[in-house]
């Protein structure tokens, strides 16, 4: 419940820089607002090639969830 919540926070957020970029305010912190994970809405540690951060990513990519990507040993 907590994730969807953020979500959707995260999209009514977003949505809120659109009306004020097009009414021609600029964000405080415009790169915070864009660069959070897609699944969760976390800030730090976010992958910008999958959109998304780096637990949400290794629980993903463990799952096989993630095409092209694989656990790497040596």
């Amino acid at each position: 419940m907590a994730r969807t919540a953020l979500i959707v926070k995260d999209k009514r957020r977003k949505e809120r820089i659109l009306k004020a970029k097009k009414a021609g305010k600029k964000p405080v912190m415009a790169t915070r607002l864009v660069n959070r994970c897609g699944k969760c809405g976390r800030v730090h540690a976010y992958m910008r090639n999958f959109d998304l951060c780096r637990i949400c990513f290794r629980e993903l990519a463990s799952l096989g969830q993630i095409p092209g990507v694989k656990k790497s040993s040596w």
